[in-house]
């Protein structure tokens, strides 16, 4: 199961991910970031991944797709700084660089 909440302050406005993050709830994630992007009003949008206890193959990718997208993320813990420093290699490489 995935949760995912949102907090909006004047210049932020945060998704916090709690549970885990695989199919179907890689595409329920997707859904959320695309409607927070609506309507931002030069606010600044951070993906909290603190609370992930997994992320599959499927939440990899979504990930990836907002890496790529310059999405900001806030994460703490081994697994999940590990995982995003994967993905921010394999953005590199996307955009031919080291």
């Amino acid at each position: 199961m995935l949760k995912i909440s949102i907090l909006d302050t004047p210049s932020q406005r945060r998704l916090t991910l709690e549970g885990r993050l695989v199919a179907p709830w890689a595409a329920e994630l997707r859904t959320a970031w695309m409607a927070a992007q609506a309507d931002l009003n030069a606010r600044e949008l951070v993906i909290d991944l603190k609370n992930l206890t997994a992320i599959s193959e499927d939440g990899e990718n979504v990930l990836l797709e907002l890496l790529r997208e310059g999405i900001k993320f806030c994460s703490s813990g081994v697994f999940t700084k590990h995982v995003l420093k994967r993905l921010a290699r394999r953005t590199r490489q996307y955009l031919g660089g080291k």
